[in-house]
């Protein structure tokens, strides 16, 4: 099972940038899946989770209003759109899967990772 995340970038505050996340290995159409960060010099913490079909999502508090989490369950992808970014939305950005299809934000529960992709956003 392999989850990879790309579209990470340098961009300037105010800007958008869209990550993907494309599963293989298996199909993740019936579980939550969701994105993590880790700023330098911090803990790995919750961005935002969606669920099998798409039609539940849950966010941080700090990117509400401006990150939208989306699927295609198709193609066992899935997307994080980021706009009006400001520089303390820097970090790696990873995104992960569960085994099952309830809502977590805890890093803990959920199973399979990806590799991360590196989001700069410069004032």
């Amino acid at each position: 099972v392999q989850l990879q995340a790309s579209g990470g970038g340098l961009v300037q505050a105010g800007g958008s940038l869209r990550l993907s996340c494309a599963a293989s290995g298996r199909t993740f159409s019936r579980s939550a899946m969701g994105w993590f960060r880790q700023a330098p010099g911090k803990e790995r913490e919750f961005v935002a989770t969606i669920n099998m079909n798409g039609g539940n999502t849950y966010y941080t508090d700090s990117v509400k209003g401006r990150f939208t989490i989306s699927r295609d369950s198709a193609r066992n992808t899935v997307f994080l759109q980021m706009n009006s970014l400001k520089p303390e939305d820097t970090a790696v950005y990873y995104c992960a899967a569960r085994n099952s299809f309830g809502l977590r934000t805890v890093s803990s529960d959920f199973d399979y990772w990806g590799q991360g992709t590196l989001v700069t956003v410069s004032s």
